[in-house]
């Protein structure tokens, strides 16, 4: 998973800034009332700026929310997402934040309510309670930051391990696709004696390994309570038995040559490219796979694709079939918004990621957390064996959305030094050790 560190010390310090002095009350419309000619000024940023579909379709969500609200002055500002964050980290210190604006579930949303900076949009969620349940389970964990308390909707899913396989090359050289573990050691047996590279991995940004691979495998090793008790440094330890057992598994698939030479040294959309070519009949990778070969691969070429998950560990703590991930970013709602704004800043998140947004959103071949029907003729076929998969499956936690920045990084070039002969004793002791000292008061 691609890092949403946090914002820095700045909204801490804006924190304590406001419970000294107060709210600022120099901001427009600070007490949410309607103008004398009943216009409600609004505004709204987000990082939907791209010419992707998924962008433009979020883009058409709000153009048409100001069409069907002619009362509301909407200001809409799409900001490029590689100054998203920092845009947002600026004016948060400051305390001038817009009153609805897109906010990446993890560290991000965690500082904001900590600087006192959201509010919860519960009401909105309650009030809607049929769209409510049709949320896949544990998509509000992320902005849950009280007891039944929601602070955003997410309107998209981090899906990270899916297996992909091309299933000619798995029909031509006999291989049953794996299951379990010993399957998966015989597919990779058969395939490299026949010169096929058995996964494809693109690990030269650190990450991928981690997100793609370790969280699932480590997941059906030790189970999800395990690793969150390690994450908190409660009963559990990164060098305990059945983490370092996890780590095993890994270094199988390196010792048995799973991976093509030189996988440190490409990134993962070189190894996307190699896998769809018909050099590798595996590749576990995250939804943003399914973008990226829809924008550069023919609808022939996935048509010969197929997903599942990783296979099931023996004896393992955790459960079979499912997939690391969890929300993805959503729309937050600024604390200082109040009265008649309040209303329409509600009612512009429903109208982002309400049931339609959520199914027309899942069209544009970008995973929602949110169980919704698509036609498969707007999508690619990939997007939907893939969105049907992750309907069905458990979402299990990725590692680097729990871990501390240091203890993430620790992990991902752990397992590069894995993948060059490291031992994993090593590895386990320095991911320990960082995770450690974030935990200490």
């Amino acid at each position: 998973m691609k890092k949403i560190r946090t914002l820095g010390l700045a909204l801490l310090m804006m924190a304590m800034f406001l419970t000294a002095c107060g709210e600022s009350s120099s901001t427009k419309n600070a007490e949410g009332e309607a103008s004398k000619d009943g216009k409600v000024k609004l505004t709204i940023w987000h990082n939907f700026a791209g010419d992707d579909l998924r962008a433009k379709t979020v883009r058409s969500l709000i153009d048409q929310f100001a069409k069907d609200n002619p009362n509301v002055e909407l200001d809409a500002q799409a900001i490029p997402v590689d100054g998203y964050r920092q845009r947002l980290s600026t004016v948060a210190a400051a305390n001038e934040l817009p009153d609805v604006f897109f906010v990446y579930a993890g560290s991000q949303s965690s500082e904001l309510h900590k600087a006192g900076l959201l509010q919860p949009i519960t009401e909105l969620v309650n009030k809607n309670a049929d769209w409510k349940n049709q949320f896949l389970p544990g998509a509000f964990e992320p902005y849950s930051f009280e007891p039944n308390q929601i602070y955003s909707a997410p309107i998209s899913m981090s899906a990270t391990s899916i297996l992909y396989y091309n299933k000619s090359l798995f029909d031509k050289h006999k291989v049953k696709v794996p299951i379990t573990w010993d399957e998966m050691m015989t597919a990779i047996k058969v395939f490299n004696e026949n010169k096929v590279t058995p996964i494809a991995l693109g690990n030269k940004a650190t990450w991928v390994a981690q997100s793609t691979i370790l969280g699932s495998l480590a997941d059906r090793v030790t189970g999800t309570e395990w690793f969150k008790n390690a994450v908190a440094q409660k009963g559990a330890k990164f060098t305990d038995p059945e983490f370092i057992k996890a780590l095993g598994y890994f270094k199988q698939l390196v010792d048995n040559k799973a991976f093509q030479e030189g996988a440190n040294s490409i990134d993962n959309t070189q190894a996307e490219q190699y896998f769809i070519q018909g050099n590798a009949a595996m590749m576990i990778s995250g939804a943003w796979t399914l973008t990226n070969l829809a924008a550069s691969s023919s609808e022939e070429q996935m048509k010969n694709i197929e997903v599942t998950t990783l296979p099931s560990i023996p004896d393992g703590k955790g459960e079979a079939g499912t997939i690391s991930g969890g929300a993805g970013g959503g729309l937050a709602l600024s604390k200082r918004t109040t009265g008649a704004t309040k209303e329409a800043a509600l009612k512009l998140i429903y109208a982002i990621c309400g049931p339609d947004a959520q199914k027309a959103i899942a069209e544009s071949n970008s995973m929602v957390m949110f169980d919704t029907q698509v036609d498969k003729s707007k999508v690619s076929s990939l997007y939907y064996k893939a969105f049907e998969l992750v309907k069905k499956s458990k979402i299990t936690p990725v590692y680097d959305a729990y871990l501390s920045a240091d203890a993430g990084e620790a992990i991902n070039n752990g397992l590069q030094e894995i993948m060059m002969g490291g031992s994993v004793d090593a590895v386990a002791q320095k991911l320990q050790d960082a995770q450690a000292r974030s935990a200490t008061p």
